[in-house]
C-alpha cells in the first residue's frame, strides 16, 4: 500500500541546501526503489517539507536506511538543522 512521507526541517543554509535538494533529488531519491514522486517546498517562515510518495511503507524505510550510507543523501542533511527534523507517514485514503 503506498505511503506519503511528509518531512519538515530547517535548513542552516538555504542556498546550499537548495544545490544539495537538486542533487538529492536527481542523484538519490529518484533512484530509489519503490519512490514515486519527490517535491520540495520552502515556507514563508523558512521551514522546509520534502513530501515524498511511495510505494509502501518498506521502500520508505529501506530508503532511509540506504540514506545513511550515501555522500549525496550526507550532502544534503548536513544542511539540515536535525534538532528541526519531523518525519511523518500516511496511508492515502482509498
Amino acid at each position: 500500500m503506498a505511503v506519503i512521507e511528509i518531512c519538515t526541517f530547517t535548513a542552516t543554509d538555504d542556498e546550499a541546501l537548495r544545490a544539495a535538494d537538486a542533487r538529492m533529488q536527481t542523484e538519490f531519491a529518484y533512484q530509489q526503489p519503490g519512490m514515486l514522486r519527490r517535491t520540495t517546498a520552502r515556507g514563508d517562515n523558512d521551514d522546509w517539507c520534502v513530501v515524498t510518495l511511495w510505494e509502501s511503507l518498506d521502500a520508505a524505510v529501506r530508503a532511509g536506511t540506504a540514506a545513511e550510507a550515501d555522500a549525496t543523501a550526507s550532502a544534503f542533511w548536513a544542511l539540515v538543522d536535525v534538532d528541526s527534523v519531523r518525519i511523518q507517514r500516511f496511508t492515502p485514503l482509498e
